[in-house]
Protein backbone atom coordinates (compact mmCIF):
# COMPACT_ATOMS: atom_id res chain seq x y z
CA UNK A 1 0.00 0.00 0.00
CA UNK A 2 2.78 2.60 1.05
CA UNK A 3 4.31 1.51 -2.69
CA UNK A 4 1.13 2.74 -4.38
CA UNK A 5 0.97 5.88 -2.23
CA UNK A 6 3.93 6.77 -3.54
CA UNK A 7 3.63 5.91 -6.74
CA UNK A 8 0.44 7.83 -7.23
CA UNK A 9 1.87 10.65 -5.65
CA UNK A 10 4.55 11.05 -8.42
CA UNK A 11 2.00 10.62 -11.33
CA UNK A 12 1.74 13.93 -13.29
CA UNK A 13 -1.55 14.80 -14.95
CA UNK A 14 -2.41 16.03 -18.44
CA UNK A 15 -2.98 19.57 -16.79
CA UNK A 16 -0.06 19.54 -15.15
CA UNK A 17 2.17 18.69 -17.55
CA UNK A 18 1.25 20.89 -20.54
CA UNK A 19 1.50 23.90 -17.50
CA UNK A 20 4.73 23.02 -16.71
CA UNK A 21 5.78 22.52 -19.68
CA UNK A 22 7.08 24.51 -22.86
CA UNK A 23 3.18 24.46 -24.38
CA UNK A 24 5.30 23.01 -27.61
CA UNK A 25 5.47 19.75 -29.49
CA UNK A 26 8.37 18.42 -26.91
CA UNK A 27 5.96 18.71 -24.11
CA UNK A 28 3.43 16.59 -26.32
CA UNK A 29 6.66 13.89 -26.64
CA UNK A 30 6.80 13.69 -23.10
CA UNK A 31 3.12 13.28 -22.21
CA UNK A 32 3.03 10.21 -24.84
CA UNK A 33 5.99 8.70 -23.49
CA UNK A 34 4.75 8.64 -19.51
CA UNK A 35 1.41 6.54 -21.36
CA UNK A 36 -1.15 7.42 -19.12
CA UNK A 37 -2.76 3.63 -19.40
CA UNK A 38 0.50 2.52 -18.36
CA UNK A 39 0.11 4.05 -14.86
CA UNK A 40 -3.46 2.71 -14.92
CA UNK A 41 -2.14 -0.58 -15.67
CA UNK A 42 0.97 0.41 -13.24
CA UNK A 43 -1.81 1.05 -10.13
CA UNK A 44 -3.87 -2.17 -11.12
CA UNK A 45 -1.02 -4.06 -10.73
CA UNK A 46 -0.08 -3.56 -6.70
CA UNK A 47 -1.28 -6.42 -4.90
CA UNK A 48 -1.81 -10.17 -6.00
CA UNK A 49 -4.82 -10.84 -8.17
CA UNK A 50 -5.60 -13.85 -6.07
CA UNK A 51 -5.05 -15.32 -2.20
CA UNK A 52 -1.17 -16.20 -2.86
CA UNK A 53 -0.01 -19.55 -1.80
CA UNK A 54 3.63 -18.29 -1.46
CA UNK A 55 5.08 -15.08 -0.03
CA UNK A 56 8.29 -15.54 -1.09
CA UNK A 57 10.92 -17.49 -3.35
CA UNK A 58 14.16 -19.03 -3.10
CA UNK A 59 15.61 -19.77 -6.20
CA UNK A 60 18.84 -21.87 -5.88
CA UNK A 61 20.23 -21.80 -9.94
CA UNK A 62 22.56 -23.95 -10.72
CA UNK A 63 24.60 -21.78 -13.01
CA UNK A 64 26.05 -24.03 -15.94
CA UNK A 65 23.40 -27.02 -16.11
CA UNK A 66 24.05 -30.03 -14.05
CA UNK A 67 23.32 -33.74 -14.72
CA UNK A 68 20.01 -35.14 -14.36
CA UNK A 69 21.34 -38.81 -15.05
CA UNK A 70 23.83 -38.57 -12.29
CA UNK A 71 21.65 -36.60 -9.88
CA UNK A 72 17.85 -37.69 -10.17
CA UNK A 73 16.60 -39.56 -13.85
CA UNK A 74 17.50 -42.96 -12.70
CA UNK A 75 17.33 -45.22 -15.73
CA UNK A 76 18.17 -48.66 -15.76
CA UNK A 77 17.84 -49.28 -19.16
CA UNK A 78 20.68 -46.26 -19.70
CA UNK A 79 23.10 -48.97 -17.32
CA UNK A 80 21.74 -51.88 -19.35
CA UNK A 81 22.78 -50.15 -22.99
CA UNK A 82 25.80 -48.62 -21.57
CA UNK A 83 28.29 -48.37 -24.59
CA UNK A 84 26.01 -48.84 -27.44
CA UNK A 85 25.09 -46.19 -29.76
CA UNK A 86 22.08 -43.87 -29.06
CA UNK A 87 20.87 -42.51 -32.24
CA UNK A 88 19.34 -44.56 -35.16
CA UNK A 89 21.08 -44.49 -38.59
CA UNK A 90 19.13 -43.26 -41.04
CA UNK A 91 19.36 -44.71 -44.91
CA UNK A 92 19.03 -42.45 -47.36
CA UNK A 93 18.31 -44.56 -50.58
CA UNK A 94 15.72 -46.32 -48.54
CA UNK A 95 14.19 -43.33 -46.47
CA UNK A 96 14.42 -45.45 -43.37
CA UNK A 97 15.70 -45.49 -39.93
CA UNK A 98 17.75 -48.41 -38.67
CA UNK A 99 16.33 -50.45 -36.47
CA UNK A 100 19.22 -50.72 -33.87
CA UNK A 101 19.56 -46.94 -31.60
CA UNK A 102 16.80 -45.91 -29.65
CA UNK A 103 16.59 -42.01 -31.10
CA UNK A 104 16.15 -40.69 -34.05
CA UNK A 105 18.74 -38.14 -35.20
CA UNK A 106 16.93 -35.30 -35.73
CA UNK A 107 17.58 -32.71 -33.38
CA UNK A 108 19.81 -30.00 -32.90
CA UNK A 109 23.52 -31.10 -31.39
CA UNK A 110 26.04 -28.48 -30.45
CA UNK A 111 29.51 -27.68 -31.89
CA UNK A 112 31.22 -29.34 -29.09
CA UNK A 113 29.73 -33.05 -29.82
CA UNK A 114 27.81 -32.69 -33.30
CA UNK A 115 30.84 -33.43 -34.92
CA UNK A 116 31.37 -36.91 -32.92
CA UNK A 117 31.29 -40.00 -34.93
CA UNK A 118 29.59 -42.30 -31.85
CA UNK A 119 27.56 -40.93 -29.39
CA UNK A 120 27.77 -44.06 -26.97
CA UNK A 121 24.84 -44.21 -24.34
CA UNK A 122 26.46 -43.64 -20.89
CA UNK A 123 25.93 -44.86 -17.64
CA UNK A 124 26.32 -43.03 -14.57
CA UNK A 125 29.46 -43.48 -11.98
CA UNK A 126 27.21 -42.78 -9.34
CA UNK A 127 24.68 -45.59 -7.52
CA UNK A 128 20.88 -44.50 -7.05
CA UNK A 129 18.64 -45.30 -4.20
CA UNK A 130 14.74 -44.24 -3.64
CA UNK A 131 14.07 -42.71 -0.76
CA UNK A 132 10.83 -41.50 2.01
CA UNK A 133 7.55 -42.48 1.13
CA UNK A 134 7.19 -41.11 -2.26
CA UNK A 135 10.17 -43.78 -3.39
CA UNK A 136 11.97 -41.10 -5.07
CA UNK A 137 15.08 -41.53 -6.64
CA UNK A 138 18.19 -39.95 -5.92
CA UNK A 139 22.15 -40.23 -6.42
CA UNK A 140 24.76 -41.19 -3.68
CA UNK A 141 25.94 -37.58 -4.15
CA UNK A 142 23.46 -36.24 -2.45
CA UNK A 143 22.50 -37.85 0.96
CA UNK A 144 21.32 -34.80 2.20
CA UNK A 145 18.91 -34.01 -0.09
CA UNK A 146 17.72 -37.18 -0.32
CA UNK A 147 16.60 -37.30 3.12
CA UNK A 148 14.15 -34.52 2.48
CA UNK A 149 12.86 -36.09 -0.53
CA UNK A 150 9.11 -36.23 0.96
CA UNK A 151 9.56 -32.59 1.47
CA UNK A 152 10.17 -32.49 -2.53
CA UNK A 153 8.39 -32.14 -6.12
CA UNK A 154 10.85 -33.79 -8.61
CA UNK A 155 9.70 -32.66 -12.00
CA UNK A 156 11.76 -34.64 -14.32
CA UNK A 157 10.25 -33.26 -17.92
CA UNK A 158 11.33 -29.59 -17.56
CA UNK A 159 12.69 -28.52 -21.70
CA UNK A 160 13.50 -25.11 -23.19
CA UNK A 161 14.81 -24.02 -26.55
CA UNK A 162 18.10 -22.72 -25.15
CA UNK A 163 21.02 -25.20 -26.08
CA UNK A 164 23.63 -22.26 -25.04
CA UNK A 165 24.60 -21.31 -21.53
CA UNK A 166 23.96 -17.20 -21.90
CA UNK A 167 20.63 -17.71 -23.62
CA UNK A 168 19.64 -20.45 -21.46
CA UNK A 169 20.43 -18.70 -18.35
CA UNK A 170 18.70 -15.46 -19.46
CA UNK A 171 15.66 -17.36 -20.44
CA UNK A 172 14.98 -18.27 -17.40
CA UNK A 173 15.63 -15.33 -15.18
CA UNK A 174 13.70 -13.04 -18.21
CA UNK A 175 11.47 -15.12 -20.05
CA UNK A 176 13.17 -14.29 -23.07
CA UNK A 177 16.56 -15.46 -24.88
CA UNK A 178 18.22 -12.14 -25.55
CA UNK A 179 18.87 -9.66 -22.80
CA UNK A 180 17.22 -6.69 -22.10
CA UNK A 181 13.88 -7.98 -20.85
CA UNK A 182 13.14 -7.62 -16.66
CA UNK A 183 13.94 -10.18 -14.95
CA UNK A 184 11.39 -12.69 -12.63
CA UNK A 185 12.81 -11.00 -9.40
CA UNK A 186 11.78 -8.00 -10.88
CA UNK A 187 8.47 -9.07 -12.52
CA UNK A 188 7.56 -9.56 -8.86
CA UNK A 189 8.62 -6.54 -7.29
CA UNK A 190 6.49 -5.04 -9.82
CA UNK A 191 3.42 -6.81 -9.27
CA UNK A 192 3.82 -7.64 -6.05
CA UNK A 193 5.58 -4.45 -4.27
CA UNK A 194 7.66 -4.49 -1.15
CA UNK A 195 7.35 -6.29 1.90
CA UNK A 196 9.62 -4.69 3.87
CA UNK A 197 10.68 -0.89 4.20
CA UNK A 198 14.57 -1.41 4.96
CA UNK A 199 15.63 -4.05 2.84
CA UNK A 200 15.30 -4.86 -1.03
CA UNK A 201 12.41 -6.57 -2.13
CA UNK A 202 15.14 -8.57 -4.42
CA UNK A 203 18.28 -10.20 -3.51
CA UNK A 204 21.13 -11.52 -5.18
CA UNK A 205 23.54 -14.11 -4.14
CA UNK A 206 26.89 -15.55 -5.78
CA UNK A 207 28.77 -18.38 -4.66
CA UNK A 208 31.59 -20.23 -6.93
CA UNK A 209 31.52 -24.52 -6.95
CA UNK A 210 34.55 -25.99 -6.28
CA UNK A 211 34.08 -28.56 -9.09
CA UNK A 212 34.84 -26.06 -12.12
CA UNK A 213 36.06 -22.94 -10.56
CA UNK A 214 35.37 -19.78 -12.71
CA UNK A 215 33.49 -21.40 -15.09
CA UNK A 216 30.24 -19.73 -16.95
CA UNK A 217 29.99 -16.03 -15.80
CA UNK A 218 27.26 -14.67 -14.04
CA UNK A 219 26.37 -10.97 -15.66
CA UNK A 220 24.04 -8.33 -13.65
CA UNK A 221 21.65 -8.66 -16.56
CA UNK A 222 20.24 -12.10 -15.23
CA UNK A 223 19.04 -9.37 -12.54
CA UNK A 224 18.10 -6.26 -14.32
CA UNK A 225 14.69 -4.31 -14.08
CA UNK A 226 14.90 -4.05 -18.55
CA UNK A 227 12.16 -1.78 -19.13
CA UNK A 228 10.19 -2.16 -15.71
CA UNK A 229 11.21 1.01 -13.45
CA UNK A 230 14.79 1.03 -12.05
CA UNK A 231 13.44 0.49 -8.50
CA UNK A 232 13.14 -3.29 -9.35
CA UNK A 233 16.03 -4.40 -10.21
CA UNK A 234 17.85 -6.92 -8.05
CA UNK A 235 20.30 -6.09 -5.33
CA UNK A 236 23.23 -7.96 -5.09
CA UNK A 237 24.41 -8.79 -1.85
CA UNK A 238 28.74 -10.24 -1.70
CA UNK A 239 30.66 -12.11 0.59
CA UNK A 240 32.95 -9.96 2.64
CA UNK A 241 33.09 -7.24 5.02
CA UNK A 242 30.68 -5.07 2.50
CA UNK A 243 27.87 -7.36 1.35
CA UNK A 244 26.52 -3.90 -0.34
CA UNK A 245 28.67 -1.13 -2.45
CA UNK A 246 28.73 2.09 -1.48
CA UNK A 247 26.75 1.91 0.98
CA UNK A 248 28.83 2.33 4.49
CA UNK A 249 29.40 5.93 5.48
CA UNK A 250 32.78 7.29 5.68
CA UNK A 251 35.03 7.84 8.55
CA UNK A 252 34.07 10.42 10.77
CA UNK A 253 30.39 10.85 9.20
CA UNK A 254 27.22 10.15 11.39
CA UNK A 255 23.87 8.88 11.01
CA UNK A 256 22.70 12.33 11.07
CA UNK A 257 24.32 14.55 8.93
CA UNK A 258 23.98 10.96 6.35
CA UNK A 259 20.17 11.70 7.23
CA UNK A 260 21.03 15.69 6.14
CA UNK A 261 22.51 14.91 3.24
CA UNK A 262 20.12 12.45 1.48
CA UNK A 263 17.54 13.99 3.31
CA UNK A 264 18.49 17.68 0.78
CA UNK A 265 19.83 15.45 -2.29
CA UNK A 266 15.99 14.22 -2.22
CA UNK A 267 15.09 18.19 -2.02
CA UNK A 268 16.43 18.64 -5.11
CA UNK A 269 15.38 15.40 -6.74
CA UNK A 270 12.24 16.07 -6.19
CA UNK A 271 12.37 19.81 -7.41
CA UNK A 272 13.37 17.91 -10.73
CA UNK A 273 11.19 15.49 -10.59
CA UNK A 274 8.08 18.18 -10.47
CA UNK A 275 9.65 20.45 -13.21
CA UNK A 276 9.90 17.46 -15.88
CA UNK A 277 7.59 14.15 -14.08
CA UNK A 278 10.76 11.63 -15.37
CA UNK A 279 9.63 8.47 -13.62
CA UNK A 280 13.62 7.55 -13.06
CA UNK A 281 13.85 10.68 -10.82
CA UNK A 282 10.95 9.11 -8.43
CA UNK A 283 13.01 5.93 -8.72
CA UNK A 284 16.06 7.83 -7.59
CA UNK A 285 14.35 8.89 -4.65
CA UNK A 286 13.72 5.86 -3.69
CA UNK A 287 16.73 4.48 -4.16
CA UNK A 288 18.94 7.26 -2.17
CA UNK A 289 15.76 6.09 1.03
CA UNK A 290 16.52 2.58 0.69
CA UNK A 291 20.37 2.91 0.79
CA UNK A 292 20.11 5.65 3.65
CA UNK A 293 18.07 2.51 5.80
CA UNK A 294 20.17 -0.15 4.50
CA UNK A 295 23.11 0.95 6.13
CA UNK A 296 21.44 -0.46 9.55
CA UNK A 297 19.35 -3.12 8.49
CA UNK A 298 22.11 -4.88 6.01
CA UNK A 299 24.72 -5.37 8.69
CA UNK A 300 22.02 -6.68 11.37
CA UNK A 301 20.38 -8.87 8.00
CA UNK A 302 24.34 -10.39 7.45
CA UNK A 303 25.37 -10.83 11.08
CA UNK A 304 25.09 -14.72 11.78
CA UNK A 305 26.79 -14.47 14.77
CA UNK A 306 23.27 -14.22 16.16
CA UNK A 307 22.65 -17.72 14.84
CA UNK A 308 22.61 -20.66 17.82
CA UNK A 309 25.44 -23.42 17.59
CA UNK A 310 23.28 -25.79 16.26
CA UNK A 311 21.95 -24.24 12.87
CA UNK A 312 25.15 -23.54 11.99
CA UNK A 313 26.10 -26.56 12.36
CA UNK A 314 23.07 -28.14 10.43
CA UNK A 315 24.29 -25.61 7.25
CA UNK A 316 27.78 -26.99 7.72
CA UNK A 317 31.80 -25.45 8.00
CA UNK A 318 31.10 -23.18 5.26
CA UNK A 319 27.89 -21.00 6.43
CA UNK A 320 30.51 -19.08 8.18
CA UNK A 321 32.66 -18.29 5.13
CA UNK A 322 31.05 -15.54 3.50
CA UNK A 323 30.49 -15.76 -0.55
CA UNK A 324 30.14 -19.73 0.02
CA UNK A 325 26.99 -21.62 -1.06
CA UNK A 326 25.88 -22.54 2.64
CA UNK A 327 26.79 -19.14 3.60
CA UNK A 328 24.22 -17.50 0.82
CA UNK A 329 21.76 -20.67 2.09
CA UNK A 330 21.33 -18.94 5.60
CA UNK A 331 21.49 -15.76 4.71
CA UNK A 332 18.56 -16.39 2.17
CA UNK A 333 16.56 -17.25 5.48
CA UNK A 334 17.66 -14.31 6.95
CA UNK A 335 16.74 -12.54 3.94
CA UNK A 336 13.33 -14.32 3.97
CA UNK A 337 12.65 -13.94 7.40
CA UNK A 338 13.10 -10.07 7.02
CA UNK A 339 10.24 -9.56 4.16
CA UNK A 340 12.60 -9.87 1.20
CA UNK A 341 10.30 -11.23 -1.90
CA UNK A 342 12.74 -12.46 -4.13
CA UNK A 343 15.98 -14.51 -2.99
CA UNK A 344 17.82 -15.62 -6.05
CA UNK A 345 21.10 -17.97 -5.53
CA UNK A 346 23.76 -18.76 -8.15
CA UNK A 347 26.12 -21.31 -8.00
CA UNK A 348 28.52 -21.48 -10.48
CA UNK A 349 30.71 -24.76 -11.62
CA UNK A 350 28.04 -26.99 -13.28
CA UNK A 351 29.28 -27.24 -16.76
CA UNK A 352 30.86 -30.95 -17.14
CA UNK A 353 31.54 -31.91 -20.89
CA UNK A 354 34.93 -33.14 -19.37
CA UNK A 355 35.63 -34.19 -15.72
CA UNK A 356 32.79 -35.07 -14.89
CA UNK A 357 32.97 -37.98 -12.22
CA UNK A 358 35.32 -36.02 -9.92
CA UNK A 359 33.73 -32.52 -10.57
CA UNK A 360 29.79 -32.87 -10.18
CA UNK A 361 30.85 -34.85 -6.61
CA UNK A 362 32.28 -31.74 -5.70
CA UNK A 363 29.50 -29.41 -7.06
CA UNK A 364 26.85 -31.85 -4.66
CA UNK A 365 29.48 -31.64 -1.70
CA UNK A 366 29.00 -27.61 -1.88
CA UNK A 367 25.31 -27.65 -1.88
CA UNK A 368 23.76 -30.43 -0.56
CA UNK A 369 24.26 -30.06 3.17
CA UNK A 370 23.27 -26.10 2.77
CA UNK A 371 20.12 -26.52 0.33
CA UNK A 372 18.94 -29.61 2.64
CA UNK A 373 19.69 -27.73 6.13
CA UNK A 374 17.50 -24.61 4.28
CA UNK A 375 14.73 -26.64 4.11
CA UNK A 376 14.95 -27.72 7.05
CA UNK A 377 15.10 -24.57 8.83
CA UNK A 378 12.28 -23.13 7.19
CA UNK A 379 9.80 -26.03 7.84
CA UNK A 380 11.02 -25.99 11.48
CA UNK A 381 10.37 -22.13 11.69
CA UNK A 382 6.58 -22.77 10.04
CA UNK A 383 8.48 -20.43 7.05
CA UNK A 384 8.28 -23.56 4.20
CA UNK A 385 4.46 -23.38 3.69
CA UNK A 386 4.91 -19.37 2.33
CA UNK A 387 8.68 -19.93 0.91
CA UNK A 388 8.73 -21.41 -2.64
CA UNK A 389 12.18 -23.12 -2.95
CA UNK A 390 13.38 -23.60 -6.65
CA UNK A 391 16.59 -25.80 -7.65
CA UNK A 392 17.69 -26.10 -11.49
CA UNK A 393 19.78 -24.87 -13.88
CA UNK A 394 19.47 -23.93 -17.44
CA UNK A 395 19.45 -27.03 -19.23
CA UNK A 396 20.06 -30.88 -18.83
CA UNK A 397 22.92 -32.62 -19.94
CA UNK A 398 23.17 -35.53 -22.70
CA UNK A 399 22.55 -39.19 -22.26
CA UNK A 400 25.78 -40.24 -24.41
CA UNK A 401 29.49 -39.41 -23.60
CA UNK A 402 30.66 -36.82 -25.14
CA UNK A 403 34.24 -38.60 -26.00
CA UNK A 404 34.38 -42.22 -25.22
CA UNK A 405 32.15 -44.01 -22.79
CA UNK A 406 34.87 -45.60 -20.40
CA UNK A 407 33.51 -47.59 -17.31
CA UNK A 408 30.85 -44.37 -16.98
CA UNK A 409 30.10 -41.00 -17.98
CA UNK A 410 33.16 -38.38 -18.04
CA UNK A 411 31.87 -35.63 -19.48
CA UNK A 412 28.12 -34.73 -21.19
CA UNK A 413 27.01 -31.93 -23.69
CA UNK A 414 24.74 -29.77 -23.51
CA UNK A 415 20.58 -30.92 -23.32
CA UNK A 416 17.70 -29.02 -23.22
CA UNK A 417 15.24 -31.57 -24.42
CA UNK A 418 14.41 -32.57 -21.03
CA UNK A 419 16.10 -32.45 -17.25
CA UNK A 420 15.02 -32.05 -14.12
CA UNK A 421 13.83 -29.74 -11.50
CA UNK A 422 12.88 -29.55 -7.61
CA UNK A 423 10.53 -26.79 -5.70
CA UNK A 424 9.68 -27.42 -2.44
CA UNK A 425 7.14 -25.62 -0.06
CA UNK A 426 4.93 -22.49 -1.17
CA UNK A 427 1.99 -24.62 -2.26
CA UNK A 428 3.96 -27.20 -4.11
CA UNK A 429 2.23 -30.90 -3.00
CA UNK A 430 5.52 -32.42 -1.36
CA UNK A 431 6.66 -36.05 -1.93
CA UNK A 432 5.88 -36.38 -5.69
CA UNK A 433 7.41 -36.86 -9.03
CA UNK A 434 6.01 -35.29 -12.40
CA UNK A 435 6.85 -35.75 -15.69
CA UNK A 436 8.75 -38.85 -17.57
CA UNK A 437 11.33 -39.06 -19.95
CA UNK A 438 12.19 -41.82 -21.94
CA UNK A 439 13.46 -45.32 -20.98
CA UNK A 440 17.08 -43.84 -22.21
CA UNK A 441 16.37 -40.28 -21.13
CA UNK A 442 16.77 -38.42 -23.76
CA UNK A 443 12.95 -36.79 -25.08
CA UNK A 444 10.14 -36.28 -22.46
CA UNK A 445 7.90 -39.28 -22.38
CA UNK A 446 5.00 -38.00 -20.58
CA UNK A 447 3.50 -34.03 -18.82
CA UNK A 448 6.42 -31.85 -21.09
CA UNK A 449 6.89 -28.41 -18.59
CA UNK A 450 8.62 -25.41 -20.58
CA UNK A 451 10.39 -22.90 -19.38
CA UNK A 452 7.49 -20.33 -19.96
CA UNK A 453 5.19 -22.84 -18.23
CA UNK A 454 7.74 -23.00 -15.07
CA UNK A 455 6.97 -19.47 -14.82
CA UNK A 456 3.46 -19.40 -14.92
CA UNK A 457 3.28 -21.58 -11.84
CA UNK A 458 5.63 -19.68 -9.98
CA UNK A 459 3.69 -16.61 -10.72
CA UNK A 460 0.61 -18.42 -9.66
CA UNK A 461 2.16 -19.52 -6.48
CA UNK A 462 2.85 -15.84 -5.56
CA UNK A 463 -0.73 -15.00 -6.49
CA UNK A 464 -0.22 -13.21 -9.75
CA UNK A 465 -2.11 -13.93 -12.99
CA UNK A 466 0.94 -14.27 -15.54
CA UNK A 467 -1.32 -13.34 -18.56
CA UNK A 468 -2.54 -9.77 -16.42
CA UNK A 469 0.71 -8.56 -15.36
CA UNK A 470 1.80 -6.41 -18.06
CA UNK A 471 3.63 -3.50 -19.14
CA UNK A 472 3.83 -1.33 -22.17
CA UNK A 473 6.65 -0.96 -23.64
CA UNK A 474 7.63 1.00 -27.14
CA UNK A 475 3.83 0.05 -28.16
CA UNK A 476 3.61 -3.10 -26.66
CA UNK A 477 2.49 -5.33 -23.64
CA UNK A 478 4.92 -7.36 -22.24
CA UNK A 479 4.82 -9.67 -19.92
CA UNK A 480 7.59 -12.38 -18.10
CA UNK A 481 5.98 -15.59 -20.27
CA UNK A 482 5.87 -13.51 -23.39
CA UNK A 483 2.43 -15.06 -25.30
CA UNK A 484 3.32 -18.52 -24.06
CA UNK A 485 2.70 -20.39 -20.54
CA UNK A 486 0.24 -22.62 -18.14
CA UNK A 487 -0.05 -23.53 -14.76
CA UNK A 488 1.28 -26.92 -14.08
CA UNK A 489 -1.76 -27.79 -11.56
CA UNK A 490 -1.07 -31.01 -10.58
CA UNK A 491 1.81 -30.19 -9.00
CA UNK A 492 -0.02 -27.73 -6.77
CA UNK A 493 -1.00 -28.73 -3.22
Amino acid sequence: MNEAVEFLKHVVTRRQLLGRGAAGIGSLALHSMLAPEAFVERAGALGPHYAPQAKRIIFLFMNGAPSQQDLFDYKPAVDKHHGEELFKRYDEQTGKWSDRGFVKKTQRLTGMTAGQSSFPISRSKFAFRQHGESRAWVSEVLPHTARMADDLCFIKSMHTEAINHDPGVTFFQTGHQQPGRPSMGAWMGYGLGTANRNLPTFCVLISNGTGRPGSQPVYTKLWGSGFLPGVHQGVQLRGGKTPVLYLNSQPGESVASRRRMVSRIEALNQLQLEAFGDPEIATRIAQYEMAFRMQISVPEATDIRQEPQHVLDAYGPECQTPGKFAANCLLARRLAERGVRFIQLYHRGWDHHGGLISALAKQCNDVDQPQAALIADLKQRGMLDETLVIWGGEFGRTTYSQGKAGQAANGRDHHPRCFTYWLAGGGIKPGMTFGETDDVGYNVARDPVHVHDFQATVMHLMGIDHQRLVFKHQGRRFRLTDVHGKVVAPILA
